[in-house]
């Protein structure tokens, strides 16, 4: 009987302990809804006290709700504080990654422009005379050099001869001299810069105040080129020393650069030898160096001037007082032409 008994009871235990914790979730269950109604309704009676119109509230329910919200807004301020934090380091970030030496834009620009760096360039980037001459750059590789020399305030004399970097190349060094204020000096003799370049180059000379020296010697320069150089050099008042030797100017060069050194009052030195300037070109030559005013010393070797040609430049020097040095070489013609008229 006794055993029949304890049978029964663990037979009937597991489902009484069963029920037993239910019963307990069933408690702590409404327990835990009974905190959340109250807490509901606490809240709901701050704000109610808070947004009550009644003039007859409590002046401690009124100080409650100020203080609440003071610490709302002290909380909403802090917020926005950290935000603006983390935008000033994210600044710094930046700011801690700029090159004042360009050799990171340099490279960039190689990268984007599918060239090989020149390590001799940025050897020297920080020199105050940079030597790229016979390097080969070609357009592309001038374009790459001119991102770094647009910002560069260290080189104050470059000279970038015989790269063959054409038009675009000569563009793009064009375009980077508008921007630069410190280069004074620039050889781009033999790059074959052609009209465009030339262009380019005129365009440069209209803007830039600091060059004071300029070769452009060998660039396959036409009497288009001086149509647009012509112009710049009547604008220019700064450049000192102009080369245009050794290129394909003729008659037409002649009387547009004629109409230029007339009113031109910068150059002190102009170099024209081995183009094709003759006839009635060298004569408007002779007339322009007649008016002009500054330069000191001009090369027209091997022009074939002629005869009338020599004999203009011959009235030019009656009249002109500053000139101090003229080469007119061409198998002594000239020379026997301009002493007759001295003497």
């Amino acid at each position: 009987m006794v055993h029949g008994k304890k049978l029964a009871k663990e037979t009937l235990l597991p489902s009484v302990l069963e029920d037993d914790d239910a019963g307990a979730q069933s408690e702590k269950l409404q327990l835990w809804e009974q905190r959340v109604r109250r807490t509901e309704v606490s809240v709901r009676g701050l704000k109610d006290r808070c947004s009550s119109p009644d003039e007859n509230m409590i002046d401690g329910g009124e100080r409650e709700c100020e203080e609440e919200e003071e610490e709302e807004n002290e909380e909403e301020e802090r917020v926005i504080s950290d935000e603006d934090y983390d935008t000033d380091l994210e600044l710094g970030d930046k700011e801690e990654g700029y090159d004042p030496t360009g050799q990171t834009c340099y490279m960039e620009a190689c990268k984007a422009l599918q060239v090989v760096p020149a390590s001799s360039f940025l050897k020297h980037l920080q020199d105050s005379e940079l030597n790229m001459m016979h390097r080969g750059l070609g357009p592309q590789g001038a374009k790459a050099l001119a991102v770094p020399l647009a910002t560069n305030t260290s080189i104050l004399r470059l000279n970038l001869r015989d790269n063959w970097m054409e038009g675009m190349g000569g563009a793009a060094i064009a375009g980077m001299l508008k921007e630069n204020c410190y280069i004074t000096e620039v050889d781009l003799s033999d790059n074959n810069l052609g009209d465009y370049g030339a262009r380019a180059i005129a365009g440069m000379l209209k803007e830039n105040s600091s060059l004071l020296r300029l070769n452009l010697s060998g660039n396959h320069f036409t009497d288009q080129s001086a149509e647009h150089l012509g112009p710049a050099l009547i604008t220019n008042t700064k450049l000192q020393h102009l080369d245009l030797s050794y290129n394909a100017l003729g008659e037409r060069a002649g009387q547009i650069l004629g109409d230029s050194l007339s009113e031109n009052t910068g150059l002190g030195s102009l170099n024209l030898a081995w183009n094709g300037i003759r006839g009635r070109g060298a004569v408007l030559l002779a007339n322009g160096l007649q008016e002009n005013i500054s330069l000191r010393s001009v090369n027209l070797s091997f022009n074939g001037f002629s005869k009338e040609g020599a004999i203009a430049l011959g009235q030019a020097l009656k009249e002109n007082t500053v000139l101090e040095e003229l080469n007119v070489r061409w198998k002594g013609t000239p020379f026997r032409v301009l002493g007759a008229m001295g003497s």
